[in-house]
């Protein structure tokens, strides 16, 4: 099953030079609870803002058109039809983990969505692509705690497709 999931702040922005614009330890611990164990299916510029290296205990899939790019510990795909076959074949979840453009790519086939919104503005380059929200369905929402480490108001969303 293919799933996306990603933090935004409340425009839609999600990234900044290919990073998070915003330091929250707490969405940060949410993701990786939440992908464990699973496949994460990144563009290169993502993968490269997270470090150029794989999450530990997580299958990465790094989608690039660049026929030799050079990593280790990842798999390499060079077309969705690639990850959608990979997905397809996959026991558990595929996330799709960003930046803008594999979002827009990949939603179509999302069954699955994981968002953190962040209830604050920040400056960015990279925003979440349009979605059409008739097609989903908010199963939970769940107020996150702000602390010293997390200083800004966020909240969990979870959405699940509407099958017609």
């Amino acid at each position: 099953m293919l799933v996306a999931i990603w933090a935004q702040d409340k425009k839609g922005l999600i990234g900044k030079n290919n990073r998070l614009p915003w330091h929250l330890p707490n969405d940060l611990r949410f993701f990786k609870e939440t992908t464990l164990n699973h496949t994460l299916v990144m563009g290169r510029k993502t993968f490269e803002g997270m470090g150029g290296r794989p999450l530990p205990n997580r299958q990465t899939i790094v989608l690039t058109h660049d026929q030799n790019y050079p990593a280790t510990n990842v798999i390499i795909m060079h077309s969705s039809a690639e990850v959608l076959a990979y997905a397809e074949k996959n026991d558990g979840m595929t996330f799709i983990a960003g930046g803008s453009a594999i979002y827009q790519e990949f939603l179509p086939y999302c069954q699955k969505i994981y968002r953190t919104v962040i209830d604050a503005d920040f400056e960015g380059d990279a925003y979440f692509p349009s979605i059409d929200w008739k097609q989903w369905q908010l199963a939970e929402s769940t107020v996150g705690q702000q602390d010293d480490k997390n200083l800004y108001p966020y909240h969990f969303e979870t959405y699940q497709r509407i099958t017609s």
